[in-house]
């Protein structure tokens, strides 16, 4: 990580922070962007990301605070613009800021489904995109997004939170094949740490053994130039690292068009996963 530069968004607390304390330690210089809002998105101060560059410096690292919003195209260019100004150049982009506004599919307002979208999944492309052309034209880049369990297997009364972070794991797979021949790797986390965004939805036990330090070695490891994976889904905390991946089976092969009848007669043996391999999927 030494004299990378690397942008942590959402980092003036929980894992955010943790991430740009840990990639600041091992040499990276970070931008440490953090709106300042609540939970759910609303406010905005400047305490949260400035008490991390304050630590950071104190400790002997190098970072710089910026309190745009990635939910915008103007604030995402401003957060590159801030590491090129501060520090010469971007290396990584670690996409992590976030919102919750939950609430069972009935009762999802659209507005509630537009916020948390636009951060999630329009932050990480803004911020992304604004980085791109200078990952393009230095031969170099690494992009690491934070994805869910409840994008990748569900979870009540976060129909608008899976939707977007989901969104996140498909745009870091077709990222990952633009950006192959620039050696760029793009990469997601589906984090399980204590935080505010968790405080009240996990059991006070469970949070006990999630603190964010078992998940942030795993980000800085993925910002390294020494990462050989892209478009790979990791999920994250309590100790544990897994990766998680997509499965197929050799499914069921007709020679002409088949009948809703043909379909059924042999469902037992398309929904069959006993045999099932990690998917390789290519259009063509």
């Amino acid at each position: 990580m030494q004299d990378r530069v690397i942008v942590v968004t959402g980092a003036g607390g929980g894992l955010g922070r943790e991430y740009a304390l840990t990639l600041a330690r091992e040499g990276a210089s970070v931008v440490v962007n953090d709106l300042g809002g609540a939970r759910d998105g609303t406010g905005a101060g400047h305490n949260m990301a400035d008490q991390v560059v304050k630590e950071i410096k104190d400790a002997g690292g190098r970072a710089v605070a910026n309190y745009d919003s990635v939910a915008e195209p103007a604030g995402a260019e401003n957060i590159i613009k801030t590491a090129l100004d501060e520090f010469g150049a971007v290396h990584g982009v670690v996409s992590n800021a976030g919102i919750l506004r939950d609430g069972t599919f009935h009762k999802m307002s659209f507005e509630n489904w537009d916020a948390v979208l636009k951060v999630h999944l329009y932050g990480g492309y803004n911020v992304i995109r604004a980085a791109w052309p200078h990952f393009r034209e230095q031969s170099y880049g690494r992009v690491v997004v934070a994805t869910s369990t409840s994008g990748l297997f569900g979870n009540f009364g976060q129909t608008n939170y899976g939707a977007a972070k989901l969104g996140l794991v498909g745009l870091i797979n077709s990222l990952a094949l633009e950006g192959a021949k620039y050696n760029i790797h793009a990469n997601a986390i589906a984090p399980i740490a204590a935080t505010r965004m968790t405080e009240d939805i996990l059991p006070k036990e469970v949070l006990a053994k999630l603190t964010p330090e078992y998940v942030a070695p795993v980000v800085a490891y993925l910002c390294t130039e020494e990462n050989p994976n892209s478009a790979s889904v990791f999920v994250v905390g309590g100790g544990k690292v897994q990766r998680v991946a997509l499965f197929e089976n050799a499914g069921v092969t007709y020679d002409k068009p088949p009948t809703v009848q043909d379909v059924a007669a042999r469902w037992d043996e398309i929904t069959d996963l006993s045999a099932a391999k990690q998917a390789d999927f290519k259009l063509g």
